[in-house]
């Protein structure tokens, strides 16, 4: 079932959203706030989420509640790489999670954390125990990021590839199953975390590992589950046909369902980080998303 509705996903990161047109976040705190009353309306009791941030920032916050954008949110979310692409060590997951709660009073979720094994899979298998360890009891929430592998074959989703050096190939070993099926150390160590730790897995469009991520969260014995569905997505020929599959495969899980990504025909600029022209067309993607996959009682 969908337990959460997520309003964009690292809104203060350049890879989801564009810096340079909107570079105080006055354009997104507008658009987050139209989409929490969207939401609201089709259906109130279901929590509203601040994207995850990345960087952890408590400006951020403090900027989105100066503008209001806060008022319908129900959660904020950070999220965490420290072995990967933060400038801070593991071990500061409980200052950082300190820093965020000394500026707001919101429930705090950690929708992604996660360790590559781009250097070696026995670096991953231990960040994983560390990370949980350092986590629990700290957090109602915790999504490891992810299940998968990214194939070799798909762009990750981030704005300057390859330049990025090793920082882009990371994003390729995030997962606790390899490319080709296998698993690797840190799988066996995850299901030993379960139900506590959730998992957060982005599914492409007609993503054929979709029966297989089910399976093997049964195996695992994941309850909460993070994804998303894409407003660039929805453009797309048989985009409701492909979203409804994949609600309904999903369904046994408690899902957090993350609203993002601009269609290029739709931003300021042709890019998925870019403010949309219509900040309306968004609330209006979300809104119809929550009535097809969980009205409220009254919607």
């Amino acid at each position: 079932m969908i337990e959460a509705a997520m309003i964009w996903n690292e809104p203060n990161n350049k890879s989801h959203w564009d810096p340079e047109l909107d570079p105080d976040w006055a354009h997104f705190a507008g658009m987050a706030t139209l989409a929490c009353e969207a939401i609201r309306a089709e259906n109130p009791g279901l929590p509203r989420v601040l994207g995850g941030m990345s960087p952890i920032d408590p400006g951020f916050i403090t900027n989105l509640q100066g503008r209001g954008a806060l008022d319908g949110i129900d959660v904020v979310a950070v999220h965490g790489f420290p072995l990967d692409w933060n400038l801070w060590p593991i071990h500061d997951w409980p200052a950082k999670i300190d820093e965020i709660r000394a500026v707001t009073d919101k429930p705090i979720w950690v929708s992604e954390v996660g360790v590559s094994s781009f250097g070696a899979e026995e670096v991953q298998e231990w960040g994983l125990k560390r990370t949980a360890e350092l986590l629990a009891g700290r957090v109602p929430r915790a999504h490891w990021y992810s299940l998968f592998d990214l194939p070799r074959a798909w762009p990750a989703t981030t704005r300057h590839r390859e330049a990025e050096g090793s920082s882009y190939y990371r994003h390729f070993y995030m997962g606790i199953v390899r490319e080709d099926g296998t698993e690797k150390p840190a799988y066996r160590a995850f299901a030993d975390l379960t139900p506590d730790l959730g998992l957060c897995q982005w599914f492409h469009f007609e993503d054929h590992r979709l029966d297989d991520a089910v399976r093997r969260m049964r195996e695992l014995g994941v309850r909460h589950l993070r994804t998303g569905l894409s407003w660039a997505d929805s453009f797309r020929p048989g985009a409701d046909a492909w979203f409804d599959r994949m609600v309904s495969a999903l369904d046994e899980f408690d899902v957090t369902v993350t609203f993002c990504f601009t269609p290029e025909h739709r931003g300021v600029a042709p890019h998925h980080s870019s403010r949309p022209q219509v900040p309306e067309e968004f609330a209006e993607f979300c809104a119809r998303m929550v009535r097809r996959y969980c009205p409220g009682a009254s919607a």
